[in-house]
């Protein structure tokens, strides 16, 4: 909520004043507003969130519970694919009596939501948003998205920005990405973005030029927050560090970062940088708002909505304190239902409550989604990415590795998916160029497959030019 300052005098208000009413006006009315013309329930979730992340372990496992028998009614009654599955396995959704039941059901990969297609629809769904994850994997994942999930999503981010003392409507800058967020900057949004006081600077373009700008509009904003890559804003800071400029002075309260695994080295330069906490973030398109870190320092699970669950390779159950993959059940999906959803990523459920006295569930740790730098010829430092947007929309392309050797020539390992037409070669020779240089060499591959790292881990980005510089 916003700091008001009363002993101000009145006939000539502070800017921090004025800051202030405008952030009120806007968490309080301006974006429930919004929301509520969207026919989206947010205010009144995260009101309720803001209560129940207090209550005792006990407390909340019934309202899960609850909510997990809801969702498996409505998705044995009006989905397809659940409806075909409970009758196959003789499961009934009322008869169950605690979390761990769900263990009776298969674990949904996005193999089986591609195969599946519509079947993953309720029925019943009206208003259903199409939504892609960034393809990191090599394919995007199409899925689809409710008022009731977005709704809940937007609430559980909400209530975790105000954690640190800054709320919706403070200045904001978003280091970002996603052609989907930098292609819509029409006039509604800009009118909105303004009054919500939010500004996006892409994380693609990062030459010195560009730095220097961020830098400089960073400068002039002096923003209460950033969200953003981890990797783009260590960038930004480091940077700075560079031309000797202070970053240290502008009133940032706090960095957010997600979308990537955030490396202890990065926060330290951040935080350094900005001289504020960085706040880390975890969660995705698909598989939703899942943990944020509160200023304790514990990654708290959006309990209300997510059931985690760690298996190893063989898809058994492992206790806290043992890594293994996340497997997420979001209990607002009952018009697009992601039940036992296997992220592939690695991570640890924790196994002691937080210091800050929330009843909320942590992961102890998060491992994977790193995505490398590439970077152009001219000296562009980009988001890996940049390169993944080209290959995913190709058609025929069914995995992708892209090794950047060096600023002049950047291999691309291909497993297509049908028979590799010429003109797909050229499509993705000429994005890559376009993004690196035209005078870089793209050198495309086909394969039958593409063997993963030594660790056993796939990347899908590799720049031996970022590494060694």
């Amino acid at each position: 909520m916003a700091r008001l300052w009363f002993t101000m005098s009145l006939e000539c208000p502070s800017k921090e004043i004025v800051m202030g009413l405008h952030t009120t006006l806007v968490a309080n009315l301006l974006f429930p507003l919004q929301e509520k013309l969207k026919k989206h329930d947010t205010l009144a979730i995260r009101q309720a969130m803001d209560e129940s992340q207090w209550w005792p372990g006990e407390k909340l496992e019934e309202l899960r519970l609850k909510r997990l028998r809801a969702l498996l009614a409505k998705a044995g009654k009006h989905v397809p694919y659940y409806h075909d599955c409970f009758t196959r396995l003789g499961f009934n959704p009322q008869v169950v009596e605690s979390l761990a039941d769900l263990q009776q059901l298969p674990l949904l990969t996005k193999s089986v939501i591609r195969a599946e297609g519509d079947r993953m629809k309720s029925d019943i769904a009206e208003g259903l948003a199409r939504f892609n994850t960034g393809g990191s994997s090599g394919e995007p994942l199409i899925f689809f998205i409710g008022t009731e999930r977005v709704s809940h999503d937007v609430a559980a981010k909400w209530r975790a920005t105000r954690w640190w003392n800054v709320d919706i409507g403070d200045p904001e800058i978003v280091v970002w990405g996603s052609p989907i967020e930098l292609g819509t900057q029409d006039r509604i949004r800009a009118i909105r973005d303004k009054l919500m006081r939010t500004e996006l600077m892409p994380a693609f373009l990062m030459n010195e030029t560009n730095l220097d700008q961020f830098v400089a509009r960073i400068r002039e904003r002096r923003p209460k927050m950033l969200f953003g890559y981890p990797s783009a804003i260590s960038l930004i800071a480091t940077h700075a560090q560079k031309r000797r400029i202070r970053l240290n002075n502008l009133g940032i309260k706090v960095v957010f970062c997600t979308s990537e695994r955030l490396y202890e080295h990065q926060r330290e330069s951040i935080s350094t940088a900005f001289a504020c906490p960085v706040a880390n973030g975890y969660g995705g398109r698909d598989a939703g708002f899942i943990a944020h870190e509160c200023p304790s320092g514990g990654m708290h699970i959006t309990a209300e909505d997510i059931i985690i669950e760690i298996i190893d390779e063989q898809g058994e159950i492992q206790p806290p304190g043992v890594a293994g993959e996340i497997v997420v059940t979001h209990l607002a999906t009952s018009d697009f239902p992601f039940i036992r959803y296997r992220t592939g990523d690695i991570g640890v459920l924790g196994t002691e409550q937080c210091a800050c006295g929330r009843g909320l569930p942590v992961l102890k740790e998060i491992q994977g989604r790193s995505t490398d730098f590439i970077v152009a010829a001219d000296g562009t430092v980009m988001h890996g990415l940049a390169l993944i947007y080209i290959l995913r929309d190709q058609p025929g392309v069914k995995e992708f590795k892209v090794i950047q050797e060096t600023t002049q020539l950047t291999r691309v390992l291909i497993v297509p998916e049908s028979p590799f037409q010429p003109e797909t070669k050229k499509k993705i020779i000429a994005g890559l160029k376009q993004r690196l240089g035209n005078s870089v060499q793209i050198d495309v591959q086909i394969t039958d497959n593409i063997p993963p790292e030594k660790s056993g881990k796939f990347r899908y980005i590799i720049s031996n030019v970022a590494q060694n510089s």
